[in-house]
């Protein structure tokens, strides 16, 4: 049959998933979840070489568990499991995704799965363990889909920060603006981020500017925790582009610091700000400081960055 009927059979095992997920069958023994394990290394394995048919699978059977009404704690605890195995296989296929996939496929997974996920993220709430696992996992899954399809992630961010800035309402939806805090971020997508604040920064209101600051703050660290060369190379070579973007958005971020607490809040990012561009860094973390630029913060910033550049010299 698998040889044959290649869909049919990928449809089978998609089929056998959904239905031995404890949502469907209640409390699992540990027969239950050995075949459970099991029919989750299959979809992984297959996803390889069908991958459109499988995420698509695993898509709808997350959105049908997502919709279902539950009753009690034992049905609770059973649709949590559920959507956590759900997520998890979601994270491996995407993690082992074929380069050659198709623009179809990213279309699709934009569609179809990305709302899925940022539900979980969205949703979250203090206090609840399972909301919070799921969220982590769910974050999980949105990184390794960033990681081939960052261009319909970031589409959805760009798309959010244009209509926010026409939006006259102070109750603002920031929560796809989040989403940079959870994606896959190299420095050429780093800076992507950059440009595309620094052309609506200024129209947004002040808690979408809030959101995207710590958004902004967070997607730094991350790059450099999973591209920590890119970092060194920065000070290696120095990107004009990446340097003049950075300096704008430091100009826009500290206009928005009118008061001590909003001053507070943009702190950290606007020194990281300035450890995106070089030159400046290097200026400020010496004795004698003459760029304007540097003199506006010079004198509080230097303690604070100049073990990030001797970081980046000794790694030189």
């Amino acid at each position: 049959m698998a040889a044959h009927k290649p869909v049919e059979w990928v449809q089978a095992v998609i089929t056998r998933f959904d239905e031995q997920l404890p949502i469907k069958v209640g409390h699992q023994n540990t027969h239950s979840k050995v075949s459970t394990e099991h029919n989750k290394e299959c979809l992984i394995n297959i996803s390889k070489y069908k991958f459109s048919l499988v995420i698509s699978g695993l898509t709808s059977i997350l959105k049908n568990v997502n919709n279902m009404r539950i009753f009690g704690e034992a049905s609770e605890k059973n649709l949590y499991l559920s959507q956590l195995i759900i997520l998890d296989t979601l994270d491996k296929c995407l993690a082992g995704q074929p380069k050659d996939c198709l623009r179809l496929d990213e279309t699709m997974l934009v569609k179809q799965l990305l709302p899925e996920i940022c539900h979980f993220i969205h949703t979250y709430r203090d206090g609840n363990q399972h909301a919070a696992e799921l969220r982590a996992s769910a974050s999980a899954v949105l990184f390794s889909l960033s990681c081939n399809n960052f261009n319909a992630v970031f589409s959805r961010i760009a798309t959010r920060l244009q209509e926010l800035t026409v939006c006259s309402e102070d109750n603002v939806d920031v929560h796809d603006i989040e989403l940079m805090q959870y994606i896959n971020v190299d420095c050429s997508k780093l800076k992507k981020l950059l440009q595309e604040t620094v052309l609506k920064f200024r129209a947004l209101k002040k808690p979408a500017q809030l959101t995207v600051i710590n958004s902004l703050e967070k997607a730094f660290w991350n790059w450099v925790e999973n591209y920590p060369d890119e970092f060194t190379m920065l000070y290696q070579r120095p990107q004009a582009d990446m340097a003049e973007a950075a300096e704008k958005l430091f100009d826009l971020v500290d206009s928005f610091a009118e008061s001590a607490k909003r001053k507070a809040a943009v702190w950290p990012l606007q020194i990281i700000l300035l450890v995106l561009c070089p030159e400046i860094t290097h200026t400020i973390s010496k004795d004698t400081v003459e760029d304007s630029k540097a003199n506006k913060v010079a004198g509080a910033v230097r303690h604070s960055i100049r073990p990030l550049v001797i970081i980046s010299e000794e790694m030189n």
